[in-house]
């Protein structure tokens, strides 16, 4: 299987591939804003430059995740002064990047992801504050509707009872035949999983996989479909780990059988994490060979300073690179590099693989790094822009 976008070696040589797309970037403290991006790749170099479009504030004061479908671009607001509350809105992206507010409804409160479901008519929203998940019906994105609403319990707290004390799904994930949700739960120690009907946009949860270990903290995790057999991959933000399962759709049509195949920490070695390590993101690359992950707050690797009349080199959290065995769900560490500063929440790969947008919320910048589809590698930074408030989500739109 190749990674690439399928233009030869000898293509490249003769001449740069130029294109251009957009990329919006949320940011706590108030602002969606649209970024025009043109890159040029040639067989040995790749530039990027991002140019602002258009900012909008329709999202509320903290817009947390931002999750597209066709020209339609939809935000929750995570609310951070009251996490009880939160909302979701819709927006129109225009030719020219504007973006138009088309809808806004409350959630459970506290969302921190959205994800779309049911042929593209529902999208599935993980309220961390709200302890619970909302569904809603986006056929008419300028009328979103409520399906079905779902608030988690704890008999007791968790073993980390600061950050365990009711449930917190922090994700919401599709599979990949689009017949089941899975929901990390942060707070709880579980991946709860959901049948869907997708006709009716209705969910029923079943039997859910539970953390290895008390107090690990499940965040975010990704499917994985190889020519045989699918995976899952989940990290967890208390404990740091990685761990990988091969699934297997139980013959009632309605479960989902997990066995474990890899177990490391996020870092994919031996050594202790400093203390103030936090896993953030898991994503399969577009090629489904790699799997990248995101650490935040270890502060162990540096890069050179943005400003060139400024020689102190600025620390930065890695991004972490595995390679994945499509036939046993063994995961290899290829490379562990910088993110660019500190705080990678969340970053995202362009179509073919080529770009990898880093939102750094601690440093108020978002960076592009060029990335090798071929062996999953990442080189340079080769574009840098600072962000009003703290960048969160970044996301292609090509």
């Amino acid at each position: 299987m190749r990674c690439s976008r399928g233009i030869s070696a000898a293509a490249l040589a003769l001449a740069n591939v130029v294109s251009a797309s957009l990329v919006h970037i949320s940011a706590y403290t108030g602002n969606v804003t649209t970024y025009n991006l043109t890159a040029t790749t040639s067989e040995i170099s790749t530039q990027a430059a991002l140019r602002s479009l258009d900012v909008s504030g329709g999202c509320g004061d903290y817009p947390s995740w931002l999750t597209l479908a066709g020209d339609i671009l939809y935000c929750v607001n995570e609310n951070w002064p009251d996490p009880k509350n939160g909302s979701l809105s819709s927006f129109r992206v225009g030719p020219e990047g504007q973006l138009t507010l088309l809808s806004n409804v409350t959630t459970l409160g506290g969302p921190v992801y959205a994800v779309i479901y049911g042929e593209g008519k529902g999208l599935a929203v993980a309220d961390y504050g709200g302890g619970g998940i909302n569904t809603f019906n986006i056929s008419d994105p300028a009328n979103i509707t409520p399906v079905q609403a779902e608030v988690f319990t704890l008999t007791a707290p968790g073993a980390n009872p600061q950050r365990q004390d009711i449930p917190h799904p922090h994700q919401t994930i599709v599979d990949p035949t689009g017949n089941f949700l899975v929901v990390p739960d942060l707070g709880a120690d579980l991946v709860r999983v959901f049948a869907l009907d997708n006709a009716t946009l209705r969910y029923t949860q079943t039997t859910p996989l539970q953390a290895a270990t008390p107090g690990a903290g499940p965040r975010h995790g990704t499917f994985v479909k190889g020519p045989s057999k699918t995976f899952f991959y989940l990290v967890h933000e208390l404990a740091n780990t990685l761990v990988g399962y091969e699934v297997t759709y139980n013959a009632d049509g309605k479960t989902l059988g997990f066995k474990e195949v890899h177990s490391s920490n996020t870092h994919g070695e031996s050594a202790v994490l400093p203390n103030t390590t936090a896993a953030a993101e898991v994503i399969a690359s577009p090629c489904g060979k790699f799997l990248t992950v995101s650490s935040r707050f270890d502060g162990t690797l540096t890069v050179p300073n943005y400003d060139p009349s400024n020689s102190t080199a600025i620390p930065s959290d890695p991004l972490i690179t595995f390679s994945i065995d499509l036939d046993t769900g063994a995961l290899a560490h290829r490379q562990t590099r910088a993110a660019g500063g500190v705080n990678p929440r969340q970053f995202s790969f362009n179509r073919d693989g080529t770009l990898v947008g880093v939102g750094l919320q601690s440093d108020s910048r978002t960076v592009l790094i060029a990335r090798d589809p071929e062996t999953g590698l990442l080189g340079d930074i080769v574009e840098a822009v600072s962000v009003v408030g703290l960048p969160n989500c970044v996301i292609f739109d090509e």
